[in-house]
């Protein structure tokens, strides 16, 4: 479950701004092909970018280390869990909730059927992606989770019949 914000303080969003513009054609080059595969070893990477694998592994781990590589993860399907009702659901707070945005955020991803939550910038102050057994747990999840916390103004539940994965083909 993962939490990212699309509204970063100023000295968050600009230390962002200048990790990319530090980035050069290996750089890039490097981030594209871990994007596609994350389990690539590090010398069949280092030979896909064309340099040593001693410096591949120098440049990853520096990557890590300025915050440009978050992570690596396994895209797991809900359904073989059991979870096959994927939903984004829209959730805007009450005006004199903003002081709780962040406690939001945690709580929602804390939740075992929540898989992503979304913090933005526009009508809607979330998007929260989750995944259920069935329409009946979809119900209770905002029910329970949403619709009965009182900082929660108004929710909009959108059913997901597909997800396809930018930049991967299997």
């Amino acid at each position: 479950m993962a939490v990212e914000s699309a509204s970063r303080p100023t000295s968050v969003a600009a230390a962002s701004n200048n990790v990319r513009a530090s980035l050069d054609a290996v750089d890039t080059r490097i981030v594209a092909e871990l994007s596609a595969d994350a389990r690539l070893p590090n010398n069949a990477l280092a030979e896909r970018v064309g340099i040593a694998a001693s410096t591949c592994l120098a440049r990853v781990r520096s990557l890590r280390e300025r915050g440009v590589i978050r992570g690596y993860y396994a895209d797991v399907d809900p359904a073989a869990l059991g979870r096959p009702l994927q939903a984004m659901i829209s959730v805007r707070l009450q005006s004199g909730a903003r002081g709780h945005l962040s406690g939001f955020a945690e709580k929602m991803a804390a939740l075992p059927e929540v898989l992503n939550v979304f913090f933005l910038g526009g009508a809607d102050d979330f998007l929260v992606h989750i995944a259920t057994e069935g329409s009946q747990t979809l119900r209770d999840f905002v029910v329970v989770h949403l619709s009965s916390d009182p900082d929660v103004a108004l929710t909009e539940t959108n059913l997901i019949f597909d997800h396809l994965r930018a930049g991967l083909t299997h």
